[in-house]
């Protein structure tokens, strides 16, 4: 049904977050990235406004539009000033009435917090690394090594360096000492499948729809302990893991095999409440896949693995932000706000 819906008549406000902390340079970035996705969006047939948020008062920045018949395409990360709101964005989004694209709070909240995540996949029966979680600077009886150890309620690799993969306890018992005292939170420890890393993106509601998964190649380096998409991988240009970490589209994958990533991706998908799209980050050890993270709300700037798969698929950029701008329109429909 979602495709069936004229773009014409779904009114688009594309909401983004800028923070005042922000540098210039940073928020000419983001002005840049946003004025693509809303130039693409309109090039399809929506109308759209933009609508930077620069302080935390959302219900006032959101007065001047209906919510029975706007659609909100939410890249709004954080209310300005305030870390790790994702959820109070969306909460905020739900108790205004708005339709909005991507996940429930819910959902981001059970993202956030990567051990309530690792409990629901392991409840689902969907297979992913062996772990525990750590509030104390101690080994603990782990035994299974290579490890990489993680802040529990960061994203986006966050604290992720070549010194997170760890080879005995000494270096655990320190990694996690690391963490604690760094980002004053819990680390989490897995095991470290050095293996095939993919980035498999999602769309749909009811039906899921895989996208042509990416792989990350890691083929230039020998040391385990690069072999891993770092914080410095996603965003320090010039970096070794930015510059030696390359991306294949689509990634090199049998039948059986794409068949298998594609039932495992599908159930995280459902799973962690994933809704519209997502991305599932994977591993392949030994021809066995292991999911790593759920990744509702998933970056979707032109040059992200989404919006790459999808243009793969066949879809160009306006068309990939109109999909899922129309699959969240849908639940206007439902309500009986808009007509097709």
């Amino acid at each position: 049904m979602p495709l069936d819906i004229d773009p014409c008549k779904v009114p688009v406000v594309l909401l983004y977050n800028q923070d005042p902390s922000w540098t210039p340079d940073e928020k000419s970035d983001v002005d840049l990235l946003s004025s693509q996705l809303a130039q693409a969006v309109s090039g399809v047939g929506h109308p759209i406004t933009l609508l930077p948020l620069t302080n935390s008062d959302l219900p006032a920045a959101l007065r001047p539009f209906d919510p029975t018949s706007h659609v909100i395409l939410n890249w709004c990360e954080n209310l300005p000033d305030i870390p790790k709101s994702e959820s109070t964005v969306v909460r905020i989004l739900e108790s205004t009435g708005f339709v909005f694209t991507g996940a429930d709070a819910s959902a981001l909240e059970r993202s956030q917090n990567k051990h309530a995540m690792k409990e629901i996949l392991n409840r689902k029966g969907i297979p992913t690394p062996a772990w525990r979680l750590y509030e104390r600077p101690e080994s603990n009886g782990w035994k299974q090594f290579p490890a990489i150890v993680k802040a529990a309620k960061e994203h986006c690799s966050e604290g992720l360096t070549r010194e997170s993969v760890v080879m005995n306890e000494t270096e655990l018992h320190a990694r996690i000492a690391h963490v604690l005292d760094t980002f004053g939170q819990p680390a989490l420890v897995e095991d470290f499948i050095d293996g095939r890393e993919f980035h498999v993106s999602l769309w749909g509601n009811g039906v899921i729809e895989m996208l042509p998964p990416a792989e990350m190649d890691f083929s230039q380096f020998k040391d385990i302990h690069d072999r891993l998409c770092t914080y410095e991988s996603k965003f320090v240009p010039g970096s070794r893991h930015y510059e030696g970490i390359h991306t294949l589209l689509p990634a090199p994958l049998n039948p059986e095999e794409m068949h298998r990533l594609q039932e495992i991706c599908q159930s995280a998908y459902r799973a962690i409440g994933c809704r519209d799209y997502g991305r599932i980050d994977v591993r392949m050890r030994d021809g066995a896949f292991h999911v790593l993270d759920v990744n509702p709300n998933a970056d979707i700037s032109a040059d992200a693995s989404l919006a790459c798969a999808a243009e793969l698929a066949g879809y160009s950029y306006g068309e990939t932000g109109s999909k899922i701008v129309r699959l969240a329109a849908s639940r206007l429909a439902t309500k009986g706000m808009l007509r097709g």
